[in-house]
C-alpha cells in the first residue's frame, strides 16, 4: 500500500487537501466505522445463537441452524477484517455478499402492508444499500498504511530490500 492519494485532489482544493494529506487516517477511521457495525451485530447473534436461528426459520430459510453458524461467522470475522485492514479487499467482497443476502432475508420491505414495519424495514433495506456503498469503496480504496495489509506490505518491502542488499554485497565480495 502506497500513502499516495487515490485520486488525484484539486491543488486548490482545501477539501482535497486535507484529504491527500491524511488519506491514510481517513481510511482507518472508515474502516473502523464500517466494520464495526458487524463486529457488534455478529457478536450479538453469536451470543444468542439459538434466537437468530429460529428467526431465520421464520423467515423462510431451510437449515436455519447452518446458516445462522455461517452468517454469525462471516458477520463477526468479516467486522474484524474491515476494522483491523487485514485482507481487506476480499473481506470487503465477502461483506458486500452478506449484506446483499441478509437484506434480501430481512428487509424485504415490499412485503409489509403495514405502514409503519414497512417505512422502517425501507429504512433498513437503504441503509444496507449505503454499507454496500462503503464497502466498494473500501474494495477500490484499498485498507489504507494504517492497517495489517499496510503493515504486512511493508515487512515484505524491507524483507525484500535487505534481500537485495545481503545478495549484492556476496557479489561484491
Amino acid at each position: 500500500m502506497t500513502s499516495q492519494p487515490i485520486t488525484p485532489a484539486a491543488p486548490d482544493s482545501l477539501p482535497g487537501r486535507l484529504a491527500a494529506a491524511n488519506q491514510d487516517a481517513i481510511l482507518l477511521a472508515g474502516r473502523i466505522v464500517l466494520g464495526a457495525i458487524f463486529v457488534k451485530s455478529g457478536l450479538q447473534k453469536l451470543l444468542a445463537l439459538g434466537a437468530f436461528a429460529a428467526s431465520l426459520a421464520g423467515r423462510g430459510v431451510l437449515q436455519s441452524s447452518f446458516w445462522a453458524v455461517v452468517g454469525v461467522t462471516v458477520e463477526f470475522v468479516g467486522g474484524i477484517l474491515i476494522v483491523t485492514g487485514l485482507k481487506a479487499r476480499y473481506a470487503s467482497l465477502l461483506m458486500i455478499l452478506f449484506v446483499i443476502v441478509a437484506t434480501g432475508i430481512s428487509h424485504r420491505y415490499w412485503d409489509f402492508a403495514e405502514a409503519a414495519a414497512r417505512r422502517a424495514q425501507e429504512s433498513h433495506f437503504f441503509k444496507n444499500l449505503s454499507i454496500i456503498g462503503g464497502l466498494i469503496l473500501l474494495f477500490a480504496t484499498g485498507p489504507g498504511r494504517f492497517s495489517l495489509d499496510g503493515w504486512l506490505a511493508s515487512r515484505r518491502r524491507k524483507s525484500k530490500a535487505e534481500s537485495r542488499k545481503s545478495e549484492v554485497g556476496r557479489m561484491t565480495s
